[in-house]
């Protein structure tokens, strides 16, 4: 199955990425190799995490405080957030009506 990225999930890749090179640039390569590792294992194993709501599943991460919150749609995966698991809890829910992807 494939996997697309919702673009604001996208973005927050990317920015979580940025961070983590100020802190050290081996830090940011762990952390996209972690959720690159992640996203291959829920690839494998969709229905592995449970619904957190309604249709959206959580994964987190063993390493770094984050999740991949995703949704099974019909021929692809969607990431709908990289979320910081101390921030703003719920600040993601209103793309899930906007199930547009990248």
């Amino acid at each position: 199955m494939r996997h697309r990225f919702h673009p604001e999930a996208d973005a927050e890749f990317e920015e979580a990425v940025q961070f983590y090179k100020t802190r050290g640039h081996d830090l940011a390569g762990r952390f996209a190799g972690e959720i690159k590792a992640a996203i291959r294992k829920i690839v494998g194993s969709p229905e592995r995490w449970r619904k957190i709501e309604e249709d959206l599943r959580r994964c987190s991460l063993r390493v770094f405080p984050y999740a991949i919150l995703y949704t099974i749609e019909k021929d692809h995966l969607l990431i709908i957030a990289i979320a910081h698991a101390k921030r703003r809890p719920g600040y993601w829910r209103r793309r899930l009506t906007q199930r547009q992807a990248r």
